[in-house]
């Protein structure tokens, strides 16, 4: 795992209320929901006998091809007393190496939501194929194209992609139950065992180890690095894709949500040509809105009920300016514009709205002067593409047998149960947080292991997990300065899912090599 309200509005969750249910308000998911009733439509159990399924595959990269095996399989997850508790779906890409050579990497990869599968990283970032996936000016119907990566990680890292437990394949087992695994604490500890168990029937305790998480994925990674090194598995990276790492400071009644949405409004009003006056280029616009917004923004707010008239009109038409929205709606709605309003109200005498995982794209409503959008178009142009394309690609080309259906997403509400937020962080005393903050685990981490690297990966144009709001959390760290250097950040003019801009594809592979080369070489 990305907003107005921000706690994730799962169906697993009980919602929290706004501005904590911030990006998932609108579609409860990181991607499209599938909302289940107390008996799922897919019956089958799942085994707990592993599995694994290998096939040959190959991939052409800077003109150089790649062979490799990809093995679709599960990992038994076992509890202190050794009884199998969950079955954990994944897929893994391993380049063939030459006999005698060093270890490669490995790097384990998963979306979030929470209840998300990793189909999306899967079908469309660093693995060997993907789905050619409808952009937001080229609308695209089926059949969707699978081809080969040519910007793949395969020639740096072998990959794992893996499922959380009840997404994709992966599914308790035994007397286990779904809400065992829902929480922030119980979910990282399902996938710390799980790559621990990877490591050891594949003989991989010495590569160098990566993780790579996206949205939820990202809040998982800051608690799953450290959890492992706390358990011996000493890891080389983590890569975070679109941030979302504390929840504390989303909360009802806190302002830092409408600090950290700005720059991300600034962005995507300059995209839509919605301001008076259009800087000509979008980066030095925005290194201005984050000044402002972090100055001006953030005092007049902070002074609540104590601001004054002239400070608030100022504020409004500088807001105004930077936003597209009119300086008598930013003052009605008291300086503070959660994302749905936005959203809608952005491109209203259009009677268009933007997309929430990615504001490029555009939508419409039945209701042009709705409170917010209907949907999400960016989740309904995508979608169908990576759906269509994962199970074509599993079943079809991969060949893989299992009883069970891959559930691209799984948001349940069974008897109330609901998504566990709280987070044992280390540091606290024993105190459980009520709202997770895995930010003070990955800060733990690279305080503990000077080595390990941290890679921010963040899209402009993502309104679910926005980028002045990674910036926020990763650099409220408190971290050495001596270890700051291993913090990097990278921009793309993309969304949530990054990759699904064919634009900014070869920079993202650019970034991602200066990462590993630099992670593997421990420079």
């Amino acid at each position: 795992m990305r907003t107005h309200r921000l706690l994730l509005s799962i169906a697993f969750a009980a919602v929290i209320a706004s501005p904590v249910a911030a990006q998932e308000k609108e579609t409860k998911s990181e991607h499209t929901t599938v909302e289940t009733k107390k008996v799922d439509e897919d019956i089958a159990l799942a085994s707990a006998e592993e599995d694994a399924q290998p096939k040959r595959g190959s991939v052409t990269v800077a003109g150089k091809t790649i062979n490799y095996t990809v093995t679709p399989g599960t990992l038994t997850i076992r509890n202190d007393d050794g009884e199998a508790v969950a079955s954990m779906f994944y897929v893994a890409y391993v380049a063939d190496r030459p006999k005698g050579s060093a270890p490669r990497p490995i790097t384990f990869a998963y979306n979030g939501g929470p209840g998300s599968s990793s189909m999306w990283l899967h079908m469309g970032s660093i693995g060997p194929v993907h789905v050619e996936t409808p952009t937001a000016s080229v609308p695209m119907p089926a059949p969707y194209r699978i081809t080969e990566n040519h910007n793949t990680m395969l020639d740096k890292t072998d990959i794992v992609f893996m499922d959380a437990i009840g997404t994709g394949l992966s599914r308790p087992i035994g007397k286990s139950k779904g809400p065992e695994f829902w929480g922030v604490d119980q979910d990282i500890d399902a996938y710390a065992r799980a790559i621990m168990r990877y490591l050891r029937i594949n003989d991989r305790w010495d590569s160098p180890k990566f993780l790579f998480g996206e949205s939820y994925g990202t809040l998982r990674s800051a608690g799953l690095v450290y959890a492992l090194q706390q358990r011996g598995v000493q890891m080389s990276g983590v890569t975070l894709l679109s941030s979302i790492l504390n929840y504390g400071v989303r909360q009802p009644g806190f302002d830092q949500i409408y600090l950290t949405y700005l720059p991300s409004y600034a962005a995507t009003a300059w995209y839509h040509n919605r301001l008076a006056n259009k800087p000509a280029a979008l980066e030095p616009f925005l290194a201005e809105v984050r000044q402002w917004t972090v100055g001006p923004y953030a005092a007049a707010l902070a002074k609540g009920a104590d601001l004054g008239d002239e400070e608030r009109l100022a504020v409004a038409k500088q807001m105004s300016a930077y936003t597209g929205l009119s300086v008598q709606y930013l003052l009605d709605s008291d300086l503070r514009v959660d994302l749905s309003r936005f959203r809608k109200e952005l491109m209203r005498d259009q009677k268009r709205t933007v997309g929430r995982l990615d504001s490029r794209f555009v939508g419409i409503d039945v209701d042009a002067a709705g409170e917010e959008p209907e949907y999400d178009t960016t989740d309904t142009s995508i979608s169908g593409a990576y759906i269509g394309a994962l199970n074509k690609y599993l079943f079809g080309t991969l060949g893989y047998k299992t009883k069970l259906a891959y559930r691209p997403n799984y948001y349940v509400k069974i008897g109330g149960s609901h998504w566990d937020q709280r987070h044992k962080a280390p540091g606290q005393q024993g105190r459980t947080m009520a709202l997770a903050d895995t930010a003070l685990d990955l800060s733990a981490a690279m305080r503990q292991n000077p080595h390990l690297k941290v890679l921010s990966l963040n899209g402009y144009y993502d309104m679910a997990t926005p980028f002045f709001g990674a910036e926020y959390d990763l650099k409220h760290m408190q971290i050495d300065p001596t270890l700051r250097p291993n913090l990097t950040f990278h921009y793309y003019e993309s969304g949530h899912m990054v990759y699904i801009n064919p634009a900014v594809t070869a920079q993202f592979k650019a970034d991602l090599d200066a990462f590993y080369d630099s992670a593997t070489r421990g420079e």
